[in-house]
């Protein structure tokens, strides 16, 4: 009798947490607290070894620009390289364009950017692995180096931003953040990003930029 008990008791917990579990897969709440928990580790891992005044600039920028920016036109985080704010292309460009043909997000990073003058400031594009055929870009590359230098120089231009802050880096297809196997995938590959670097970090970023900036351009038949 003592041992039926034991195992109804065994069973019980079994089902109980297996509906746990059940549940935590599929809640909504609990995806968005492991979203929120891997932010905040990035955070500490990008944050950790700075200065106590730099770290605290930085937390600053990031309540700033998630002030400034709706979740729609750009996703706000930490990562390796310090604060970034990711702009999907449509936010600013035509398709296969580096011409801008909308300014109104620009304009908010730049009153975040203003608000922190000494801190140097990564400029990226990206881009899917869609092979260029009409646009007239000898590659992806190319084509996310001329969107770069377009959201730098408006930047200096329209709210004169330092032009000694900027590093404009051309990524190309080398870089997703999500598989390019499908169109949802391959529009977040289409992106800007916009990076506000550690001081200290500055010279290598600077360093790899150009790096970059020089490798073989892989150009496509047109």
């Amino acid at each position: 009798m003592k041992r039926l008990a034991k195992a109804m008791v065994v069973v019980a917990l079994m089902g109980s947490v297996g509906c746990a579990v059940h549940f935590a897969k599929r809640s909504p709440w609990d995806i968005q607290r492991l979203k929120e928990l891997g932010d905040q580790l990035e955070q500490f891992k990008t944050l950790a070894h700075l200065k106590t005044e730099e770290a605290d600039e930085l937390r600053r920028a990031k309540t700033l620009m998630e002030a400034q920016l709706g979740s729609s036109q750009a996703e706000v985080g930490y990562d390796e390289r310090g604060l970034v704010a990711r702009l999907v292309d449509q936010v600013l460009f035509d398709s296969g364009k580096a011409i801008l043909r909308r300014t109104e997000v620009l304009d908010k990073v730049a009153k975040v950017l203003q608000e922190f003058p000494n801190q140097p400031v990564g400029i990226e594009g990206h881009t899917d692995n869609v092979p260029i055929t009409h646009s007239g870009w000898a590659s992806n590359k190319e084509l996310s180096m001329a969107r770069a230098k377009a959201v730098s120089e408006y930047l200096t231009h329209q709210h004169g931003i330092a032009d000694s802050r900027l590093i404009v880096v051309g990524n190309g297809e080398e870089r997703p953040i999500a598989s390019n196997d499908t169109a949802e995938g391959r529009k977040k590959n289409r992106r800007v990003e916009i990076v506000l670097l550690p001081k200290e970090s500055s010279a290598s970023y600077q360093a790899q930029a150009e790096k970059q900036n020089s490798r073989k351009k892989t150009s496509y038949v047109k």
